[in-house]
């Protein structure tokens, strides 16, 4: 009869505490483990944001971009091409330009040279991504461990005071459980944020082979230089 009204009045005391706390209340009770959580947090918006810009400006294929390049090709204007790519300031500006630098050595050298520029570029793109990887495994780890330090705290305090108390254990276990849904949740961002991002770069990695290949094409055809 005591347990069940232990259990009665806990169940009372809950809907009343829940609703008197904030958000910011309810993470804050999460102990000291929020504390390299909220970092984690911070440092996954940040990389997620950071490398999206950088992504979507530096991965822009301008379909009127190739057409020109490869017309002053056609026309044996070698200047006038790389001065183009120099204009776009992306990745794909870049590459073509190096291979532009390259037109008159065999076609073998040039798609290697391509090759390899693409290979600098799409790393360049990558760059932090894999610290997304490491907070998608460190978060929910690290959000268990609190949790796990929250419950021996607790029975710890119960074999040194003996008082087991329904809603003193029922009160620690929930605010020692936010460090898990904490971990968990900023896991499944960085998880999200590392796939749809590297999604993001093969789909640049697609369009820059295509027009790679039609760039080639064009050097298949004699070329005069001016």
């Amino acid at each position: 009869m005591m347990l069940l009204q232990a259990l009665a009045d806990s169940t009372l005391a809950a809907p009343a505490a829940a609703q008197g706390l904030s958000v910011i209340d309810l993470l804050g009770k999460g102990g000291i483990v929020m504390i390299p959580l909220g970092l984690l947090f911070v440092a996954t918006l940040f990389i997620v944001i950071e490398r999206y810009l950088g992504i979507g400006s530096n991965g822009n294929i301008d379909s009127q971009f190739v057409d020109n390049v490869k017309d002053f090709i056609q026309q044996g204007n070698l200047k006038s091409a790389e001065s183009s790519c120099r204009n776009q300031r992306n990745a794909a500006g870049r590459i073509f330009e190096r291979a532009i630098g390259r037109i008159g050595y065999p076609i073998k050298d040039i798609e290697t040279s391509i090759e390899t520029a693409s290979q600098i570029e799409i790393q360049r793109m990558e760059g932090n991504l894999g610290y997304l990887g490491v907070i998608a495994g460190i978060a929910p780890m690290l959000g268990f461990v609190g949790t796990i330090s929250g419950i021996i705290r607790i029975f710890y305090d119960i074999s040194v005071s003996n008082d087991f108390n329904i809603s003193t254990i029922a009160s620690g276990m929930y605010e020692k459980m936010i460090t898990s849904g904490s971990g968990l949740i900023i896991g499944l961002l960085a998880y999200a944020g590392y796939h749809l991002l590297n999604m993001k770069i093969d789909r640049f990695a697609l369009r820059l082979q295509v027009a790679a290949s039609d760039f080639l094409d064009v050097l298949q055809k004699p070329v005069s230089s001016k």
